[in-house]
């Protein structure tokens, strides 16, 4: 075995997104206001900056004030400032807009723009490395390191060049260890370096369970006659049924471009349900389906995305270090935005690291990042909206009418919190109790299947090489999944990953295709035995996204 080198530094960043990405610029930015030099890195698992990068998405920009007051000026690609809102609730044929006026704020986008966020993620990279940062894209860290007390004293890159069987190949290189003062992990929604930490320092206690979604995303060129630059608009209702939490979103960027997409709550029960092709289903809507009448599909992506809000954000700090934006779960659902609280988080974090380092401290707790978090804007923000998703667990009527009462009466200051315990892997129901859905097939028009939609994504993996999508037991899959379930795992999937399939003998067994893996992280969460465990594959591996 070869022994892996060593890198110091004072702060490493694990994930090149809007959170990673604004700790270290605002790391860099305190620095030279205070004539002092630290060493800041970046650890990007995709092939580039933003390559991983997937939302909506519509982006206040109030936390990149703060952080770049003058990024207008220094060309930050926030090109089409919201005109327009639309919010209807669907039917299977009709369509019922609501005024305005009925809106909660937190549905009101004036002052937002609509932006494609891979393309300002590699603004912020560029804003990054003009300050001295040093971003390292297509290298996974795969590994925390610790030092002897138990604090978090960095992490280490995976192994490149290991074949399936666990030899090495001509290309083997050991991994890298990039060791810090404090380590930050902007990993994103379910994290699995996070997900380890989360355990290991059991930082949810006390907290109700996180809560996710899948987020299933086209982006599409239109007719010109189509086209609405600025037009932002929000469906609720079918084609999911009023106890599945989801909605739609729709939004008209400049030069023809419409992104879409849909969102639909992992604490769904039926096992038979598909977000896949329940997104396409959605797009065949008579008041949808007109937008992309002699349109083109140009790209495809799905990922996980945490709605749990503040009641499920889990303790930030640990010895060493300190979680950020969705890593932690801080979107807020009810506004369906994330980047704003991502940048605001990341450059708390930054605040507190520097000031631990001005007072030469190393691997203890940033509790400074606590505080200050719990008196910004961003914790009054979240504070508002904090029943959301518990009010949505009861069905959509009630989650509806009760975020209408919190929202536009009380204005988020309602006398009352709400608590839940399930976790959204154990809301599956036994597929012998739940209808069946039957799908349509695909068009190759309007809607498309799988593994064409996968192509787009631009996704790659190389095939010889361990498995990142590991069970703790192979037979669960066909034992519990298969036969108590109806193997939900081949629908929950956005990319036809898990296949049953039959063996020599005639027996089951379930095929998993890792190459077309998109990095969404849904099986590591609705699995219902939480039999699957997501680890990051070689670096630079997964989807390549053109700024979705």
């Amino acid at each position: 075995m070869s022994e892996r080198e060593s890198m110091e530094y004072d702060v490493v960043i694990v994930g090149g997104g809007p959170a990673g990405l604004s700790c270290a610029i605002r790391l860099k930015q305190l620095a030279a206001d205070n004539n002092r030099d630290i060493g800041v890195c970046v650890l990007e698992k995709g092939a580039e900056i933003g390559a991983h990068i997937l939302s909506g998405a519509v982006m206040d920009p109030i936390a990149l004030n703060e952080l770049i007051p003058d990024w207008k000026e220094k060309g930050a690609p926030l090109n089409t400032p919201v005109s327009e809102d639309r919010f209807l609730f669907l039917t299977e044929k009709g369509a019922r807009g609501t005024p305005n006026w009925l809106l909660p704020a937190c549905f009101h986008n004036k002052g937002n723009y609509i932006v494609r966020l891979g393309d300002v993620t590699r603004w912020l990279g560029e804003q990054a490395e003009s300050l001295g940062v040093d971003i390292f894209p297509g290298f996974a860290a795969a590994e925390v390191l610790y030092t002897e007390d138990g604090a978090v004293a960095g992490v280490a890159t995976g192994d490149m060049g290991v074949a399936r069987d666990g030899t090495h190949t001509p290309h083997y290189q050991p991994g890298m260890e990039l060791r810090a003062r404090y380590t930050i992990f902007a990993e994103g929604a379910r994290g699995h370096l996070g997900r380890q930490l989360i355990a290991r320092y059991r930082l949810d206690e006390g907290r109700n369970p996180q809560s996710y979604a899948i987020g299933l995303k086209e982006l599409w060129e239109v007719d010109p006659a189509q086209s609405h630059p600025g037009l932002v608009m929000h469906t609720a209702g079918w084609p999911l049924d009023s106890d599945t939490y989801g909605g739609s979103f729709l939004y008209h960027l400049n030069d023809n471009l419409v992104m879409v997409g849909l969102v639909v709550g992992l604490d769904y029960a039926n096992p038979w349900l598909s977000p896949f092709e329940e997104f396409q289903r959605y797009k065949t809507h008579p008041a949808i389906r007109t937008t992309f009448q002699g349109g083109k599909r140009i790209a495809y992506g799905a990922r996980a995305l945490t709605a749990g809000g503040l009641l499920s954000l889990p303790k930030m700090t640990f010895p060493g270090g300190a979680l950020v934006g969705c890593e932690a779960g801080t979107l807020n659902a009810s506004r369906i935005k994330g980047s704003h609280a991502a940048i605001k988080t990341g450059s708390l974090a930054a605040e507190a690291a520097f000031e631990a380092l001005a007072a030469e401290r190393s691997h203890d707790e940033l509790t400074a990042y606590t505080s200050a978090f719990e008196t910004s804007w961003l914790h009054d923000e979240l504070y508002k909206s904090r029943n959301f998703k518990q009010w949505f667990k009861k069905g959509r009527t009630i989650g509806t009418v009760m975020t209408f009462v919190e929202q536009a009466l009380f204005k988020g200051k309602a006398p009352w919190t709400l608590r839940h315990n399930k976790p959204d892997h154990a809301s599956l129901q036994p597929a012998a109790e739940c209808p069946r859905i039957d799908y349509p097939k695909p068009d190759g028009k309007l809607t498309f299947d799988r593994l064409s939609s996968v192509f787009i994504s631009n996704t790659n993996h190389e095939e010889d090489q361990p498995v990142h999508l590991t069970l703790k037991d192979a037979s669960v899959p066909v034992k519990v999944n298969l036969a108590q379930y109806g193997g939900p795992e081949t629908r929950y999937c956005p990319a036809g990953v898990y296949e049953f399939v039959k063996d020599e003998t005639g027996s089951d067994c379930l095929q998993i295709n890792a190459q077309n893996c998109v990095h969404c992280k849904t099986c590591d969460i609705k699995d219902p035995t939480q039999n699957i465990v997501w680890i990051a594959p070689q670096g630079g591996e997964g989807p390549v996204y053109n700024g979705m």
